[in-house]
């Protein structure tokens, strides 16, 4: 389950609210149909829950300096909930929060060359595996959690925002 928040920013260019929440809730949908995600989720008629906010590179500058140390704004953060974090009473697990520069997002969908809605789709599917505790801090999980990416992005039809660039060159 997706929950689109409207925290701040301009996000008209990648379509309305009501197209960014249907965008989101098909990453989703993928993400959670890939055999290695499957197997993290709870089962059926359980749900996990996932917050994602859209919003602007003033306040994601903000939430990167005070958890990250870094005075600056980046594309996506990602808030995972407490490991071991329990379902509420209805079956659904809180996954975490994932949040979006609206500046950023666009900027460096231009700078690629790519369409907006497609470079979204890519973090939405990033900040996903961060909640589900995959990381790219070395080398060989950046390589393991960016083929993951790529999986999932191909079957969204989205390029492979890898291709033809070394690990440390491409966003996020």
């Amino acid at each position: 389950m997706i929950d689109l928040v409207e925290d701040d920013g301009d996000w008209a260019a990648f379509g309305s609210v009501d197209d960014i929440a249907a965008l989101a809730r098909e990453v989703a949908k993928h993400v959670a149909g890939t055999e290695e995600i499957a197997e993290l989720l709870p089962p059926p008629p359980h749900a996990a829950e996932v917050v994602v906010a859209l919003s602007s590179d003033a306040a994601v500058a903000e939430l990167n300096a005070r958890y990250r140390g870094m005075a600056k704004p980046t594309n996506v953060l990602s808030f995972p909930s407490l490991a071991g974090a329990a379902s509420s009473a209805d079956g659904v697990l809180p996954l975490g929060d994932i949040v979006l520069a609206m500046e950023t997002v666009a900027a460096e969908a231009g700078d690629l060359g790519i369409r907006p809605a497609d470079h979204l789709r890519h973090l939405i599917v990033h900040g996903l595996l961060h909640l589900l505790g995959h990381d790219h801090m070395e080398p060989d999980e950046a390589e393991e959690m960016e083929a993951l990416e790529t999986r999932i992005l191909a079957s969204l039809g989205v390029a492979d925002p890898y291709a033809g660039r070394e690990l440390s060159e491409a966003p996020p």
